[in-house]
């Protein structure tokens, strides 16, 4: 089979390799047929983070079942299915309590469970981690394009919005204008904040914001940014959505939140080497809430609102390619030329 796999700093490569089969009777094989280059793939791509070389790349798959073990129960051959960028068990401790990123069964899509950009993965513990698409919708491109980012960013960005304390009525600043940011902004509308400030560098993206339901945006930086949210919410909001991961970008998110209010992150750290500074939180009595998204305890609740047309993702997909041309999606992201990249297989 075919699959993307990392040789370096803005080195992707398909190459052909050995294709993943059932090794447990929790296992399911799933052939992809949609995936997407993610945010966080930049910081190996552009060489900031360490990663293996060789290795097979991708968290984010949607596809057709093609075999199951003797003791998968919950999906069969033949359906559609997505799954979270982590695989879980579904049974134990965290799991239980909604944080399936914390599984002590987890695993990720890795060169064993043949990395996410390509033809076909192994899918461990099937039952806890894979989300069945009803029939009507399986072959539905419309509504396909608009589940997929339910394997990560919107849950994610909804994750910042729940972490952040964000409730009908209330105001929230949402930091970042990425794929993520974005979708904080449509879970926030979800939630039914009555104002929501976008802040980000890039007009086109602060402008799907305002589609997505941001009521004001903020293209300014540093300190200028944070003096106008603060004179736009009267001194700050109490919910803050901070969907970066740099220093620059924590910093904002503490500056504009309201003493006593909350910080809700989800950004992959990044940056952060000399560490973060707690006494704005401190002295302003902030929390700090959040961390890698359990998006399998949001999908089912997001699935339906997709699917009932009332959440729609799907406008954050901004370029499209097949597999053999997806290094052309790493390059596109990595220079600001796509928000996010969706891979057809």
């Amino acid at each position: 089979m075919s699959a993307a796999v990392y040789y370096g700093p803005r080195d992707i490569r398909v190459e052909n390799v050995v294709k993943p089969t059932l090794e447990e009777s929790t296992d399911a094989v799933v052939r992809v047929t949609h995936t997407a280059v993610c945010g966080s793939d930049l910081w190996f791509y552009r060489g900031k983070t360490d990663r293996d070389i060789p290795s097979r790349v991708g968290h984010e798959p949607m596809g057709i079942v093609e075999e199951v073990g003797d003791d998968v129960q919950s999906v069969d051959v033949g359906d559609r299915v997505f799954a979270p960028f982590k695989i879980s068990c579904g049974m134990c401790e965290f799991c239980r309590r909604g944080l399936h990123t914390s599984c002590v069964n987890g695993d990720g899509w890795g060169d064993d469970n043949g990395g996410a950009q390509g033809e076909v993965i192994r899918c461990r513990h099937a039952d806890g981690t894979l989300v069945r698409v009803p029939d009507a919708y399986a072959n539905d491109d419309s509504a396909l394009r608009s589940i997929l980012p339910l394997t990560d960013v919107m849950g994610t960005g909804h994750h910042a919005a729940v972490s952040a304390g964000v409730s009908a009525g209330s105001t929230c600043v949402v930091v970042g204008d990425g794929a993520v940011g974005l979708c904080g902004v449509l879970a926030a509308r979800r939630l039914g904040a009555a104002r929501i400030v976008a802040v980000g560098h890039h007009p086109d993206r602060l402008s799907l914001a305002s589609e997505f339901g941001a009521t004001d945006t903020v293209s300014a930086r540093g300190q200028e940014a944070i003096e106008t949210v603060q004179e736009m919410t009267g001194g700050g909001a109490e919910h803050v959505l901070e969907c970066v991961g740099a220093t620059s970008a924590m910093e904002t998110a503490v500056e504009v939140c309201r003493p006593g209010g909350t910080v809700g992150y989800v950004g992959v750290p990044h940056g952060l080497d000399d560490g973060l500074d707690l006494f704005s939180f401190f002295g302003d009595n902030i929390t700090l809430q959040g961390g890698v998204a359990p998006v399998r305890a949001y999908a089912d609740e997001l699935l339906a609102d997709v699917l009932q047309g009332t959440l729609d993702p799907a406008p954050v997909f901004t370029k499209t390619v097949d597999l053999d041309s997806i290094s052309e999606g790493y390059q596109a992201m990595d220079e600001r030329d796509a928000i996010k990249v969706l891979v057809e297989i």
